[in-house]
């Protein structure tokens, strides 16, 4: 049976540190159960900050034995900076003896598949080869979107209603840049551990609705569960709305 936790934080800085604390409390147990462990990321200013953190304090985290993968990317250029693989090496894989093999990027608009639909297809091989091995992810992280989005699945798109693939492309992204590879919420709940980071006020209110059981064509972020947990971790605004 899943749990669902809420954690709440009085700021930023202990909320993107709590991030980092669960990261590699999920990844440590994970590799001590069964022999590794794989991990989704999520970009933004969140994401990355809570990779740096644990830069600086991995715990015991065995780099060799970790998979890597993420739950959306801008279908963009190699090198650009939106770039979600770019980001987190440049906040964490890079500085980590990670083994490149199971680093398991998107491909980029200039590489070898220039399609997004092919690139989505590519990186769908990889999804389902690792998870026919393992069974499931281990950590899936995840921001929300102030109106509610996880990984590039808005609200009311094709995408998030998606009940069969694991990955698809979006080529109508409401958010620039509107053209993205993402995995779908059949995807998300093939992970043991899903954890939610979200901060700020605005998002008061679409937390609230989401936690209440919203359908997750309007809120996509209520349909993100993890098979065993699914963990909410917010800052006080973030919470406002809660029922006391």
């Amino acid at each position: 049976m899943s749990e669902t936790h809420v954690d709440i934080f009085p700021g930023t800085t202990e909320l993107v540190a709590a991030a980092a604390a669960k990261f590699v409390a999920v990844v440590t147990a994970a590799q001590a159960a069964r022999g590794s462990a794989a991990v989704v990321l999520t970009g933004g200013g969140t994401g990355i900050g809570l990779l740096e953190l644990v830069r600086k304090e991995p715990g015991d985290i065995d780099w060799s034995r970790l998979d890597v993968f993420w739950g959306d990317e801008r279908f963009v250029p190699a090198g650009d900076s939106e770039r979600n693989d770019l980001q987190a090496r440049q906040a964490l894989l890079d500085h980590v003896p990670v083994d490149p093999a199971r680093v398991h990027p998107v491909a980029a608009s200039d590489g070898e598949y220039p399609d997004p639909v092919e690139a989505a297809a590519e990186y769908s091989a990889a999804v389902h080869a690792h998870l026919s091995e393992h069974g499931a992810f281990d950590l899936h992280l995840l921001g929300m979107g102030g109106e509610g989005h996880v990984n590039s699945l808005f609200p009311h798109t094709d995408a998030v209603r998606e009940d069969h693939e694991l990955v698809v492309a979006v080529t109508n992204s409401p958010k620039p840049p509107p053209v993205r590879v993402t995995l779908t919420l059949p995807a998300v709940r093939r992970t043991r551990h899903v954890v939610l980071v979200v901060g700020g006020a605005a998002k008061a209110e679409t937390v609230a609705a989401a936690l209440a059981g919203a359908d997750p064509a309007d809120i996509p972020a209520a349909g993100a569960q993890g098979s065993e947990s699914t963990t909410w971790l917010l800052d006080t605004p973030a919470a406002a709305q809660l029922p006391r």
